[in-house]
């Protein structure tokens, strides 16, 4: 239940670094609020999972989620480039994500 909890929380970070750039600057109410509640299910969530899994392994895997997931969500909404390098080493990051699952013995 942890690995799911965890993965939640990713998407959660995602969301508020998404947010972070329609709050434009947290000059925007509305996204700014949204921006926050998102960081803070997040790191509840992280919190959270933590108590069953070695923070190293959930917080590289929370911040990998966040990265592959801000990254890619660049590339669709704000006309961020998607070069062959940078698809690569959005790859690499899923492959070091679930590599660390695999190693962790889903515990």
């Amino acid at each position: 239940m942890s690995w799911y909890i965890l993965f939640v929380a990713g998407v959660f970070e995602i969301a508020w670094a998404i947010g972070l750039q329609y709050s434009d600057g947290f000059s925007k109410p509305l996204p700014t609020a949204g921006t926050v509640v998102a960081l803070a299910i997040s790191m509840i969530l992280l919190a959270r999972a933590v108590t069953e899994l070695p923070i190293g392994t959930a917080y590289a895997v929370w911040t990998g989620i966040g990265a592959v997931g801000t990254a890619t969500l660049g590339i669709v909404l704000f006309d961020e480039p998607m070069t062959l390098a940078r698809v690569g080493f959005i790859s690499v990051i899923v492959v070091g994500i679930v590599g660390l699952h695999l190693v962790s013995g889903g515990h």
